[in-house]
């Protein structure tokens, strides 16, 4: 009896050093939920894990609170979209060695028959004008993400504040959400190319406009400031930003394409 109470010990002790070997080699990244709904992460992810030996938890949200999350400590790296947000947190010192991993486009979606008839417009400024003179329905993220955040820029652009209009709509959803609400509710709303290419078939809608240099969408990458956490695994999370940037990490995201074989980010780490 005493011989298998010393042997569940050890085996106990054993699965103990092995879990805390495998929790060393844990890393948490706070990302959009525009990388998550496209499917980067579980094309992606695999490959660095092979690679290096070090398993990344994802939790996905919005650009601000992935942001957020980082700045508190409670996670080890972001990958997000919205660069002057980045750059700021990288100068207040939350955040260190950021870079530009990939990009896509925003692109306004809605009922294929536009009843604001934003084919026509000629800038994204236009086309938001368009739809509030209409005063067709809009869908907003409204959750402080990279996508509300361009939205919010271009309807200032526009000289616009929707808040408050019965015809803007905020959903404070990720964008797969948002643009199924959209679908729901016969309206307009701004989503990134990625989750749009990701999601279409099982949407009644249509890209309405596109190609305007406002919509451009850049992604970056970046570690929390170990200086300010230290519990941050900041040199695991160096490990998987050189890998994302590195030949093989960029020719990985190239790669990842829908079922139409459509790029859905296109690499650009300098």
């Amino acid at each position: 009896m005493q011989k298998l109470y010393l042997l569940l010990t050890a085996l106990l002790t054993l699965l103990m050093t092995v879990c805390a070997y495998a929790e060393e080699n844990r890393i948490l990244c706070a990302s959009t939920t525009s990388a998550q709904n496209s499917g980067l992460f579980d094309y992606l992810l695999p490959e660095f894990e092979k690679d290096s030996g070090i398993k990344v938890d994802v939790v996905a949200v919005g650009t601000g609170a992935a942001i957020e999350i980082g700045k508190r400590g409670d996670a080890d790296l972001i990958l997000v979209h919205a660069k002057e947000l980045e750059l700021k947190a990288v100068e207040e010192g939350y955040f260190v060695d950021r870079r530009d991993v990939m990009y896509n486009d925003f692109v306004i979606i809605g009922e294929p028959n536009d009843p604001a008839e934003i084919k026509e417009a000629k800038t994204a400024t236009e086309a938001f004008a368009k739809i509030a003179k209409k005063q067709t329905p809009f869908i907003s993220r409204g959750d402080k993400s990279g996508a509300h955040t361009k939205e919010l820029f271009i309807w200032k652009e526009a000289g616009i504040t929707p808040a408050g209009n019965n015809w803007y709509m905020e959903a404070g959803q990720g964008m797969a959400k948002t643009q199924r609400i959209a679908n729901e509710k016969q309206a307009y709303t701004l989503t990134d190319r990625g989750t749009w290419l990701a999601v279409k078939d099982n949407l009644n809608m249509s890209i309405l406009f596109e190609g305007d240099p406002i919509l451009f969408n850049q992604y970056g990458i970046m570690a929390v400031n170990p200086k300010k956490h230290k519990n941050a695994k900041y040199d695991k999370a160096l490990v998987f930003i050189n890998w994302i940037i590195s030949e093989k990490g960029q020719k990985t995201i190239a790669s990842f394409k829908d079922k139409n074989g459509n790029l859905l980010f296109t690499p650009n780490s300098k």
